[in-house]
């Protein structure tokens, strides 16, 4: 390489990098360009990351939090888009991106797209079905309108509602068009169902959303999915009214009822007063007639049933002659019975003489005697079996039998002693044996040994063992421990052994180097 100086200008690397973002920026100040979504990431920071791409290239963009909120359609994996913006750098990693100001559908070919995959989805998870929907009340007492409270929609609704039935109705205002017009149209479905019943604001018992006509971009909202869902969970009956009649949206088919338009809404959700009091006038007379009819009709039955009945005299006329005939029968009867009891009774006297009383008594006097004398021989058999038991029982319990019993058990008592004192002996010998083994290899594994052998244990001020030289400081307090006792001593040495006296015999470490260090005296 050449050594000779150059005039070429240099760049740090942060320079170069914000001079190559200048220049992009400068030359792409604002584009719109068409491509399929691909990856879409959303952090935590509220941004999005997306990569535009087509058949030959990809170009990464980026849309800011506070763009994202405002995004016409949220992006979705797939879907054909123009995207408007500045293509930029990112120093950071040497790459350039697409910052995105405004996301659009390429053509209602990809927002049809898109909206029949959502329709696709949204069906499975059964939010269209036909047993999730509500029958809507006869006469609703107070009707829920969410919609644009300056447009024409709600005039119209109101002036329908007050020419066929007039009645409570509550507004809740949203945007039906733009970027926001779905979470808000959600936001009000979800608020009409949220208020207590009885509370200052009426709860409503219908909803109706409605909007004018429009294109599909126009209408979009409608196909979002919170509205969708929104709808299809709530608990108060709701009519879609969405456009004109040949305009379908996605609340359409989550809605219980959809009207083709708004004007067609009122319509549903009231009936017309005039016809419901002519109804009602129609029904009265219904009745009143006919209670004049039922009347008339049970008055002819009556008197049809009274002719036929007979007098009142022919009535009684066969009853008060059996009675008649009863009673002139009943003196000759009463007399016949008496006579018959009179007789019972003498017949019943004449068996009941003192003589026969007299024979009943001694018969049952015998009878007693006789059952007293066999309940006497049989007590006396009884006592004689319990006396002859007991006698028995007493033989048994001798004073010789007892004394035999305690010998028997002294004996046995005295040999389980014998054997017991045996084998608590042998089971003492054992233990004694182990103890004594076990305190053997305890000595010989103690270091009380090796301090007999002539050698010592240095400990610091905190009781821990030394074992290096280096780790004591001078002036440092220690314990010598030797096998006949411990002596205190202060190091007053550098950790360098002194040099051996003339004659002494030198270790063979000491005679292997002269880098090898030796351990210093430690008094």
């Amino acid at each position: 390489m050449s050594d000779k100086p150059s005039n070429i200008a240099e760049f740090s690397v942060a320079e170069i990098s914000f001079s190559i973002k200048k220049t992009m920026e400068d030359a792409f100040g604002y584009v719109r360009v068409r491509g399929e979504l691909g990856r879409i990431s959303r952090p935590g920071s509220g941004h999005i990351y997306l990569d535009l791409k087509d058949d030959r290239a990809v170009l990464s963009g980026v849309v800011w939090k506070g763009v994202a909120s405002r995004l016409k359609i949220q992006p979705e994996q797939g879907l054909e888009v123009i995207a408007t913006g500045k293509i930029t750098t990112f120093p950071g990693q040497s790459k350039y991106q697409m910052v995105i100001d405004a996301l659009e559908p390429a053509g209602a070919g990809a927002l049809m797209a898109l909206l029949e995959e959502r329709k696709r989805k949204l069906a499975a998870e059964g939010l269209f079905a036909e047993d999730r929907k509500q029958l809507l009340p006869s006469l609703p007492r107070v009707i829920g309108v969410v919609t644009s409270p300056t447009g024409a929609v709600i005039r119209d609704i109101l002036h329908r509602i007050s020419d066929r039935f007039p009645l409570h109705v509550l507004v809740w205002p949203v945007r039906v068009q733009g970027e926001t017009s779905g979470a808000e149209v959600a936001n009000g479905i979800r608020g009409f169902n949220a208020l207590p019943q009885g509370g200052a604001i009426p709860r409503p018992d219908l909803i109706i959303v409605a909007r004018g006509g429009g294109s599909i971009e126009d209408l979009w909202g409608f196909n979002d999915e919170a509205v969708v869902r929104a709808a299809s969970e709530s608990n108060i009956p709701l009519i879609s009214a969405v456009g004109h009649e040949t305009d379908w949206t996605l609340i359409d088919l989550a809605a219980d009822v959809r009207a083709p338009t708004p004007t067609g809404a009122a319509e549903i959700a009231v009936p017309v007063k005039a016809d419901l009091i002519a109804i009602t006038g129609d029904l009265s007379r219904r009745l009143s007639s006919g209670l004049n009819r039922l009347v008339a009709t049970r008055r002819t039955e009556l008197r049809a049933a009274e002719a036929a009945l007979p007098a009142p005299r022919d009535l009684l006329a066969l009853p008060r002659q059996t009675f008649d005939t009863y009673a002139s029968r009943l003196e000759h009867a009463l007399t016949v019975n008496t006579r018959s009891h009179r007789g019972s009774f003498q017949n019943a006297s004449a068996r009941l003489s003192p003589a026969v009383l007299t024979r009943s008594t001694q018969k049952a006097r015998g009878d007693l005697s006789v059952l007293s004398d066999r309940q006497q021989r049989a007590l006396g058999v009884a006592v004689a079996q319990k006396r002859q038991g007991y006698q028995h029982a007493a033989s048994r319990l001798t004073p010789l039998k007892l004394l035999q019993q305690i010998q028997l058990g002294s004996e046995r008592l005295g040999t389980l002693g014998d054997r017991m004192e045996r084998a608590y002996g042998t089971r003492l010998s054992k233990t004694r044996d182990r103890l004594t083994t076990l305190e053997s290899l305890l000595k010989s594994l103690s270091y009380k040994d090796v301090l007999a052998r002539g050698y010592a244990l240095v400990r610091d001020d905190k009781g821990q063992p030394i074992r290096s030289a280096s780790s004591v400081a001078p002036g440092a307090a220690l314990a010598i421990e030797l096998a006949d006792g411990s002596i205190e001593a202060i190091a007053t040495g550098d950790g360098v052994a002194p040099p051996a006296p003339k004659g002494a015999p030198r270790s063979k470490k000491a005679t292997a180097g002269k880098s090898a260090t030796t351990q210093g005296s430690l008094f």
